[in-house]
């Protein structure tokens, strides 16, 4: 039997395999709220047999976006239209669905990616003021950004809880912090952003005071009957960054909080980061992480292969794998490697026909 097609269990969530739809900004919401492509987009990987789809990065607040075209959850609106999405896809599919919520930080105000490179957004042209945890900026050419008081602290945190609970009105089946990628909470988490004075910077204990803040505030939010799981930058991969001891210390403190799971890509912090691409290159953090807690683990990053998926699980290096560009690129990724490792998945009745000949065991016969 296939490793990476089993079960796993997220907190008291199962899951029915070890493959996970990442997080992926679209870049396509209006004043936060999904769009008919959110409807598209979500509905085409709910249909990909895969064992978890987490729903992008999503902003708590209107200052968090990366862009002003990201997803958020801060309003009615915003709730109401991705109600939506979700009974849509919920109608025909049974994939369980999380939902990644996100604090962009310095690296808000931006353009899409595709307009100009994703170059900072001024104010007179639709952009807003940036907040972080330190009055430095993510490129040296941007404005430097406000630096969070007490109250903005207080602020933001009640934000990612009052998204939770509009998280739990939607019916999502988890949550997912974003605390990498150099976004507000890896932010507090590194020293290399992190020069604050009080007790929120300075130590590893104030750095990641605030993230670990943000996440009870979730976990209190959230019915305790679903998990809530951790995104974070296993390094920096800049000397003198965040690393993969501190990880393991983040790592540590989230579990004794509650957390379901840790979620280990690298990077996007600092423009000065050097990172060393290729196929698997973030699972030995992963493996490392898993090792030295014991907490469920996703590794994600260059993972294009069913039998170098295979691997990872079958070796214990990760609980599961998270696909990104690769499920972009080929949405039904997870078919083809159940036809290559003999495995079967989920699939629409409507697509039963589909199977190629001698795979006609590939799709569980059952209706949803």
């Amino acid at each position: 039997m296939s490793d990476l097609f089993s079960p796993v269990s997220v907190g008291p969530l199962t899951i029915a395999n070890r493959i996970v739809i990442a997080p992926m900004c679209q870049y396509s919401a209006e004043e936060g709220s999904a769009t008919d492509w959110h409807m598209i987009h979500l509905g085409h990987l709910a249909l990909s047999g895969a064992g978890l789809l987490i729903i992008e990065a999503t902003a708590v607040e209107p200052e968090g976006r990366i862009t002003p075209s990201d997803l958020g959850l801060w309003s009615d609106e915003n709730e109401a239209a991705l109600a939506r999405v979700l009974k849509a896809v919920r109608r025909y599919s049974p994939i369980p669905v999380s939902i990644q919520l996100a604090h962009a930080g310095r690296k808000a105000s931006t353009r899409v990616p595709w307009d100009r490179d994703g170059a900072f957004l001024p104010v007179s042209e639709g952009g807003w003021p940036v907040v972080a945890a330190s009055p430095s900026p993510f490129n040296p050419d941007d404005p430097n950004p406000i630096e969070l008081d007490h109250a903005g602290l207080a602020r933001v945190r009640e934000a990612f809880a009052a998204a939770a609970r509009r998280a739990d009105r939607l019916g999502l089946d988890a949550i997912e912090l974003h605390a990498a990628h150099g976004y507000l909470l890896h932010e507090f988490l590194s020293p290399l952003s992190n020069q604050r004075q009080d007790q929120y910077g300075g130590s590893l204990e104030n750095r990641q005071r605030f993230p670990l803040e943000v996440f009870e505030s979730i976990r209190a939010a959230f019915p305790s009957s679903k998990p809530v799981g951790v995104r974070i930058s296993g390094t920096d991969w800049v000397e003198g960054g965040w690393d993969v001891e501190q990880s393991i210390c983040f790592t540590r403190e989230l579990q004794r909080r509650g957390s379901a799971y840790i979620h280990v890509s690298s990077g996007g912090l600092s423009p000065q980061q050097k990172i060393p691409a290729a196929p698997s290159y973030q699972v030995p953090m992963a493996e490392k992480i898993k090792a030295a807690t014991g907490l469920t683990t996703i590794t994600v990053g260059l993972i294009t292969e069913p039998e170098q998926a295979e691997e990872i699980v079958a070796q214990g290096k990760a609980d599961m794998i998270a696909l990104a560009r690769a499920v972009l690129y080929d949405p039904r990724w997870p078919w083809h490697a159940a036809a290559k490792l003999g495995a079967q998945v989920d699939a629409p009745p409507q697509y039963w026909r589909s199977q190629p000949h001698g795979h006609k065991v590939l799709f569980k016969q059952k209706r949803v």
